[in-house]
This record gives C-alpha cells, structure tokens and sequence, in this order.
C-alpha cells in the first residue's frame, strides 16, 4: 500500500451513522466517501475505488449483500477489503455476507473507536498480504510458516502437523482476523469434489489446538473460524 491515505467507503441508509463514522475516520487521516443505499455505493465503489468498504446489510434500493456480490464478481475488487455492519445476532446475515466475499463484520451498535481500530488492523492484515504473496513464509506472531518445506515453526521449535492441518493453518493465518465460514474452508482445503464429514473440520481444528496452543484459532459461534495472535 502506498504512502497515500487510504480511502474508505462507507455504505449505509442511516445517515446518522454515517454522518458520525465519517467524521471520526477523517480525523484519523483516511479519505472517505459515502453512500447512503446498496445501488449508490456499487456506484461509488466503482468511480472512487476504496481500499476498504464498510458495508451495511439490511439496506433499500439493493442490500450490502448483493453489493458485495457483484463488487466479487468483478476482478477490479479482488483486493478491496470489504467489512459488513450487521444487527447483532444476526447469525444468518453474517454467514450470507461472509459467503458472498467480505471479509468480516462488526456488529451495532457501533462504537467509532472499535471501528476505527478495526480498519485499521484489516489494511494491515492487507498490506502484510501483499508483502507476502511472492513469499514461501507466512510469518505471524511467533509463528513461521513455510509453505515450501510444509513445515511450522514456533522459535526453534518445529511443529509437524498433518497435511490437512497444515492447509487449514495457512488458510487462516493467510488472513489473521478475517473469519472463515465452514463452506469457504471445505471449499478451499478438501475441495467441492470431496465428501466429508460434518465434523471434519472441527477435528482438524482440535488437532492444531492441541499442537499450536487454544489461543491462535477463534471459533465464530454458527458461522466458522479465525486467527487471531
């Protein structure tokens, strides 16, 4: 990422919020665009090209779902961070906006400095990323994953992990923060042509729990996991 400011949209129908969020994020230094419906913000998201959109859920004209789904569909946006607000408790929003491509969410009410440490911690999961994209090391914490040998390391202390587990692990830790819904990870480590059990993953996590420690992997109650350090 650049040494610009990063520009963030926020997308939502309660021009309250937006008044407020917009004010805080600009006091940070970010440049922000609004959008007060889903129709204007995929608008918006195309002429002003954000870096991270905060995207409301239950909205008019077209909801932050549909949003999200035609701004993933468009490989321009690939790397655009895209972070939903949802009603809490909300557990069926939630999986339907992760499915669809964001890459977490934050539910209301909301706290501008919750917010604000939460972009903040997504743009620099992203510029990580992008730093190590050409890499064979995924280094998090003080964990060290090497993606040629399919090997982890914790200091000097090597890890041996199943081959699965190791996938899983680096799935997570590809994007520390960003929650994973169950489909994404059976669609992404054992493939849409492989039948498993449903119990499969929750195994796999309990395996890399009982070698890594309880702390790295979170579980998003009805929705799936992250990794946090």
């Amino acid at each position: 990422m650049s040494d610009a400011p990063a520009k963030i949209l926020l997308v939502d129908d309660e021009p309250d919020i937006l008044e407020i969020l917009e004010f805080n994020l600009r006091k940070e230094g970010f440049e922000v665009a609004t959008a007060g419906n889903g129709e204007e913000g995929l608008a918006q998201a195309r002429e002003f090209r954000p870096d991270l959109i905060v995207l409301d859920i239950m909205m008019p004209v077209m909801d932050g779902v549909e949003v999200c789904r035609q701004l993933r569909a468009d490989a321009t946006f690939d790397n655009t961070i895209i972070t939903f607000l949802t009603a809490r408790e909300e557990d069926y929003s939630q999986i339907a906006a992760l499915d669809t491509g964001g890459d977490d969410y934050i539910t209301k009410p909301i706290r501008p400095r919750v917010l604000i440490s939460r972009v903040k911690a997504l743009l620099r999961r992203n510029a990580r990323q992008e730093e190590e994209e050409d890499s064979n090391f995924i280094s998090i914490g003080d964990l060290e994953i090497d993606l040629e040998q399919i090997v982890v390391r914790r200091g000097k202390e090597r890890i041996e992990l199943a081959k699965k587990e190791f996938d899983l692990l680096t799935l997570l830790a590809s994007k520390p923060g960003k929650v994973f819904s169950r489909e994404e990870i059976f669609n992404k480590v054992w493939g849409t042509d492989v039948i498993v059990g449903n119990r499969t993953i929750d195994v796999h996590i309990r395996k890399l729990r009982e070698k890594l420690g309880d702390h790295y992997i979170k579980t998003i109650k009805g929705i799936g996991y992250k990794f946090e350090f």
